[in-house]
């Protein structure tokens, strides 16, 4: 296993938005950044210059590329004086990283919800699939509240401890994620589709759709004190959805699409007890839109911190879902390091889940064919 530099607080993580990955890198130091692909080079700067305020540097980089490569490396410079004039900055230093892209006909995806800070227990559970890991799914409430930025350093850990920078990850943003003072920097320190918290991505024969569906409350609920407008921002997601929902050719009935599935934090299929029923209306539309034109093979949720599968016609089947509802996360009880998350294996025509915790133990398993 090659060690990570001093100066990187975790492995760099490569995330996947729509056709390009996302390569951040922790670090506990100002420092200069780029990564290089074969002969290009990907800064992360803001317009030319080179960033070192923040202590996570963002490159993005065609997808098509990397996969080709198989490899990339991290170069970056200590910054030791930032002066107008004159900067002084450290010697090129490399870091050097295989890279698996998704292929092949059988895939495995493990997913990780509502790790609220911990680390020890999803990396545990997370690593089930060991070398045959194809994709990592962090699907929201990874740190405990954004009120402070540290609690970010859960997000990279966790990918860190499970991939070693080595194999894809994707990222959704949870409702814990949305409070404290530093929520609205969340998007500084994850991948994003040009700061929106929703997008496509597409990895080999996998399509896939990130969801985020705010707050799990209404915008008034006492506890927000007047700092969310998510009402508003779904509207917005909902206009996003059905552009993708029009554009199949280029997006779910690409050529070489093999499997489709959603993820989103919240299971916004069901009806949850007040004050959570929230969005009946606009759930709703997503469901029967999603279910007519993408035709998800599942969608992959945490947010209730337990493990099931909701098959439509179910008694959690509140908005007419077309496919298997995957909840996975589960957490705490009377072992505080218990963890628990979904190894998901993908063949033709059959989807394999199992629910295993932070010893590998499978808690349950649950096969569903797929069109």
């Amino acid at each position: 296993m090659t060690a990570i530099p001093e100066v990187f607080e975790a492995h760099p993580t490569i995330y996947a938005v729509r056709d390009t990955y996302v390569v951040i890198v922790p670090v506990t130091q100002p420092t200069l950044m780029w990564v290089k692909v074969g002969d290009n080079e990907y800064y992360d700067d803001s317009n030319g210059i080179l960033s070192s305020a923040s202590l996570t540097h963002k490159m993005t980089v065609p997808a098509a590329e990397l996969d080709k490569a198989g490899r990339y490396t991290v170069c970056y410079r200590r910054v030791i004086n930032r002066k107008p004039y004159y900067p002084e900055m450290g010697d090129v230093e490399t870091y050097e990283s295989e890279f698996r892209p998704v292929r092949g006909d059988t895939l495995h995806i493990y997913h990780i919800a509502d790790a609220h800070n911990r680390v020890d227990g999803p990396v545990a559970a997370g690593t089930f699939f060991g070398d045959d890991l194809d994709l990592l799914v962090l699907n929201g409430d990874i740190p405990n509240h954004s009120g402070d930025i540290a609690n970010f350093a859960a997000i990279h850990k966790i990918a860190s401890g499970i991939t070693r920078g080595r194999v894809p990850v994707v990222f959704s943003r949870g409702n814990h994620d949305m409070r404290g003072s530093c929520a609205e920097f969340l998007t500084d320190h994850t991948p994003t589709d040009e700061g929106r918290s929703y997008y496509p991505v597409r990895l080999g024969p996998l399509w896939l759709l990130v969801l985020d569906c705010g707050e799990d409350k209404r915008d008034n609920q006492v506890e927000y004190g007047n700092t969310i407008c998510c009402h508003d921002f779904r509207m917005r997601e909902t206009r996003f959805i059905e552009k993708i929902a029009d554009d199949g050719e280029h997006e779910y009935a690409a050529d070489g699409v093999k499997h489709r599935f959603v993820v989103a934090h919240n299971p916004f299929t069901e009806t949850l007890p007040p004050p959570f029923d929230i969005e009946q209306d606009t759930y709703g539309y997503w469901t029967k839109l999603l279910g007519e034109t993408v035709r998800p093979e599942f969608i992959l949720c945490g947010h209730i911190h337990k493990c099931y599968v909701t098959m439509p016609g179910d008694p959690k089947d509140a908005k007419g879902q077309t496919c298997p509802v995957i909840v996975a996360s589960a957490l705490g009880g009377e072992n505080p390091d218990f963890f628990a998350g979904a190894a998901i294996t993908l063949t033709d025509g059959n989807v394999n889940v199992k629910f295993t915790d932070n010893a590998h133990n499978v808690l349950d398993e649950i096969d569903f064919k797929t069109e």
